[in-house]
Parts: C-alpha cells; structure tokens; sequence
C-alpha cells in the first residue's frame, strides 16, 4: 500500500527526461522514429508511452533498459509505482470484503 500524496512519475515521463539529458550531452535530438526502431517498436508504441497514455509490459523495460543503459527493474518499479498509486487512489476500499480476520494480518 502506497502512502504518499504525491504522484508518481509515468515511465514517459522519466523517458522524456532521460531523452532530454542525451540532447543536452551530446546535441543529438532523438526522435520517436529513431527510439522505436532502436527499441525494435513502433513509432505509436514510443509515441503513447512518451505521451504518457500507455505504460510498460516487462518486455518494453528489458527493450528499454538496453537502449538507455539501466535495468528492466528500475522502468518495472516506475510502472508498478504509478499503477499502484493510481489503484490506491480510486479503489474503494469500503466495498471489499476481508476474508482473513484483521489480528491474523501480517504486515510484509
């Protein structure tokens, strides 16, 4: 369970950031047709996710974490983030039932 008030980041938004950093290193503009043939993707794939509409399946983090030079882990995390704090956030937890008594709960 996710206590924070604050949003995480979208996978496209840290991809955007990252994207800017290579252009202010080396000059060089990527654009979404060069990242979705180097990702081995679609231009509307890199274009959704860039945009923030579509987020990551754990073979676009393996793809991504060879062009950018980080692991599937670090681009999994960011999703799973962002998925659970966007659940945690419009899940109504009153609806639920519990089936496991509250004193036999155990905190992981």
């Amino acid at each position: 369970m996710l206590k924070r008030g604050m949003k995480p980041p979208h996978v496209g938004s840290m991809l955007r950031d990252i994207i800017e950093g290579i252009k202010e290193e080396t000059g060089k503009n990527l654009t979404i047709a060069e990242i979705a043939e180097g990702l081995n993707t679609s231009r509307k794939t890199v274009s959704l996710i860039i945009n923030e509409k579509q987020g990551i399946s754990s073979e676009m983090a393996v793809k991504l974490s060879e062009g950018f030079g980080s692991t599937p882990y670090f681009w999994l995390k960011l999703q799973v983030n962002y998925d659970l704090w966007h659940a945690e956030n419009t899940v109504n937890k009153a609806l639920i039932k519990h089936f496991i008594p509250e004193s036999n709960l155990k905190v992981a």
